[in-house]
C-alpha cells in the first residue's frame, strides 16, 4: 500500500535533518578549538599590521560562532580578552552583542510552522501540540497559555520573570550544556516572548560585567576561566 510508506519516508527524512544538525553543530565546535588555539598568536615590533587584521578577523568570527547554539562562545570570549587584555574589552563587548542579537534575530524570523513540522517529524508530539497551540496567540496571551500548563513549581517564576532568567542564563558558566549564548538567544527568539528593545537592554546590561572588569582591573582574575 502507498500510505505504509509514508511513516518510512518520514522517519527518514526526520533522520536527515538531526544528521544535519548535529554535523553543523560539530562543526562548529571544531572550529571553535581551532579558533582558540589561532588567538595564540606573537606581538612583536613590527607585525602590528597582521596583529590587527588578526584581531578584526578574530572579533567577527567570535560574533558569528557565539551566535551557534552549543557553542562555548563565552570561552572564546575570555580567550581574546586574557590574549589581548584591556585594549580589546571594548570590541569582545560590541562582538557579543552582536552575536547574541543575531542568534536572537534569527530565532525571530523562524516561523514556528516549521518548528511544529520538524517536531512532529523527530516524534515530539506533545512539543508540536504545544507550538501549534501558542503560534496563533500574541504575546501576552501566550505568556498566560504557557504560565497555564507548566509545571507548578519554577516554570512559571521564570517565564514571568524572563528577562532576569534570559540574564542569569547567559552568564551560568558552562552555559554551552544548554545551548550556549547562542542556544539561549535562539530560544528567546522562537519564543516570541521577548520584546525587541527588551532583549537588547537586557544583553547590553547582562554581558558588560566581565569587559568593564577587564578595563578596570586587568585580566589576571580571567585566567583560570580562559
Amino acid at each position: 500500500m502507498p500510505g505504509a510508506q509514508l511513516p518510512t519516508t518520514i522517519r527518514w527524512g526526520a533522520i536527515a535533518k538531526v544528521v544535519c544538525l548535529i554535523a553543523l553543530l560539530i562543526g562548529a565546535n571544531i572550529l571553535a578549538r581551532d579558533y582558540m588555539e589561532v588567538l595564540h598568536f606573537p606581538i612583536r615590533p613590527g607585525n602590528e599590521d597582521a596583529v590587527h587584521r588578526t584581531i578584526m578577523v578574530s572579533a567577527t568570527l567570535y560574533a558569528l560562532l557565539l551566535a551557534v547554539p552549543f557553542v562555548p562562545g563565552a570561552e572564546i570570549g575570555v580567550g581574546l580578552l586574557v590574549m589581548l587584555g584591556p585594549p580589546i574589552a571594548l570590541l569582545v563587548y560590541l562582538c557579543t552583542v552582536v552575536g547574541l542579537s543575531l542568534s536572537f534575530t534569527i530565532g525571530r524570523l523562524i516561523p514556528l510552522s516549521v518548528l511544529v513540522r520538524f517536531s512532529k517529524d523527530i516524534r515530539l508530539e506533545r512539543t508540536s501540540k504545544l507550538l501549534a497551540a501558542i503560534a496563533p496567540l500574541k504575546k501576552k496571551q501566550r505568556l498566560s497559555y504557557l504560565v497555564q500548563k507548566a509545571p507548578k513549581r519554577f516554570v512559571p517564576f521564570l517565564l514571568r520573570y524572563r528577562y532576569l532568567a534570559l540574564a542569569v542564563a547567559l552568564n551560568i558558566p558552562g552555559n554551552y550544556l544548554i545551548g550556549g549564548g547562542g542556544g539561549i538567544a535562539l530560544f528567546a527568539g522562537v519564543s516570541r516572548l521577548y520584546s525587541v528593545p527588551g532583549f537588547l537592554i537586557t544583553i547590553v546590561l547582562s554581558v558588560a560585567p566581565i569587559p568593564i572588569a577587564v578595563l578596570i582591573f586587568g585580566t589576571n582574575f580571567l585566567s583560570g576561566q580562559s
